[in-house]
């Protein structure tokens, strides 16, 4: 007979999720309420708030969907394409190919733009299809590609869209408060994330922001959006300002505490200090990994810091390693996808996982049973390497 579920306990240093810090864990545990309590509805506008402090945007449209980042992902796609619309989609991992996955199934037609793994998106290229296809509406990238690590220019990419006439959709789910996203700056027009991640907080919710630009294009749709749970023109009557709510769908309440929490520990920290923060953890890390000999997929100056993609040692088993890691430290790591699985391990320092004790948890355990499996490492010099980064 089924008992209660209890899960261990886990060092999540994986693509995540990320580890949840007990002060979310504990929001988690307060007492369910209305979604349309008078008190949970000033808790929404608190969340709208934080999430633009997050995004670094004035957007009126920015709420957290309730489902998790691939949601989010298809909330932007089937709001902003309609059907024989041309999208250029720019690809240099797993998730530009779910892009493309979402402009076909809202009936648009897909521009593809090819970079290999772990490369950031080629400004050149993307130029050179803007000029070929003038009749594109909008162009579509990932700013953190989650299966590689590399971070793409946002801002250039948003200076050759808007010179062009399209709007830009931008994925962000691993960037989030990890590494710099300044939307208005940069002039997204569609921004799309997930809790999960940098954020800290539990998976199930995708925080979106639209600019004027794209709340325009939706109002003045020619087709009604494929999906009636993601058609923003009958959310936006639920997340508005004030106590007077459309009743739309029954929100995700306790996961809201949870991202509310979270964002107001974000705002505590500082965004800057965040994103200093992922940077500082990365680059323990790195001279830990390095100092064994394990190298990175993905040049330094496209590296993101919350996400890294290293070479697994030669001769090594991937699935062995990281099943020893899981079953007997409780610590887990990503595998490589797509042309990758096998080749790479993909190490995340997240949120409450970017920690220095998690750095030396990892770097110890990695090294302890790469050595038992004589592989091909230095030994005995990556907790040295990390520590002088912290003494420094």
């Amino acid at each position: 007979m089924p008992i209660s579920f209890n899960p261990p306990v886990r060092t999540l240093m994986g693509p995540g999720p990320s580890d949840v810090h007990p002060r979310i864990l504990e929001a988690l545990s307060r007492p369910t309420i209305g979604h349309l309590d008078p008190a949970f509805v000033g808790m929404m506008d608190e969340v709208k708030k934080l999430l633009q402090y997050a995004f670094q945007t004035d957007n009126e449209l920015t709420i957290p969907v309730s489902a998790p980042g691939s949601a989010g992902m298809e909330t932007c796609f089937a709001n902003l394409v309609e059907p024989g619309e041309k999208v250029i989609v720019c690809q240099n991992g797993v998730f530009g190919g779910r892009m493309k996955e979402n402009v076909e199934r809202a009936g648009g037609v897909a521009v593809m733009v090819m970079d290999d793994w772990g490369k950031a998106v080629d400004l050149a290229k993307l130029e050179q299809a803007l000029e070929t296809n003038a009749d594109a509406k909008v162009v579509a990238f990932v700013h953190a590609e989650t299966s590689t690590g590399a971070q793409s220019d946002a801002k250039g990419i948003w200076e050759l869209a808007h010179k062009h006439g399209c709007l830009v959709i931008a994925d962000c789910v691993t960037s989030l408060a990890g590494t710099p996203i300044l939307v208005d700056e940069w002039g997204l027009d569609a921004v799309y994330s997930g809790t999960q991640k940098c954020l800290s907080c539990v998976p199930g919710l995708s925080p979106v922001t639209f600019s004027e630009k794209a709340i325009e294009k939706i109002k003045n749709r020619q087709t009604k959006v494929q999906s009636w749970f993601m058609d923003l023109n009958l959310v936006m009557g639920y997340w508005g300002e004030g106590a007077k709510r459309a009743y739309h769908h029954t929100a995700p309440v306790n996961a809201l505490y949870a991202l509310h929490e979270s964002l107001v520990m974000l705002r505590d920290e500082g965004l800057e200090n965040s994103w200093k923060r992922h940077a500082f953890q990365h680059s323990a890390l790195k001279a830990g990994l390095e100092a064994m000999g394990i190298n990175f997929l993905v040049n330094e100056a496209d590296r993101l810091p919350q996400l890294n993609s290293v070479f697994i040692p030669e001769g090594v088993d991937d699935a062995l390693v990281r099943s020893r890691l899981l079953n007997e430290y409780n610590l887990e790591i990503g595998a490589g996808l797509g042309d990758l699985a096998g080749k790479v391990w993909r190490i995340g320092l997240m949120g409450h996982s970017a920690r220095s004790e998690n750095v030396i948890f990892c770097l110890s355990a990695l090294e302890a049973i790469l050595s038992e499996l004589n592989a091909p490492i230095t030994k005995g010099v990556a907790l040295s390497a990390a520590q002088s980064v912290y003494s420094a």
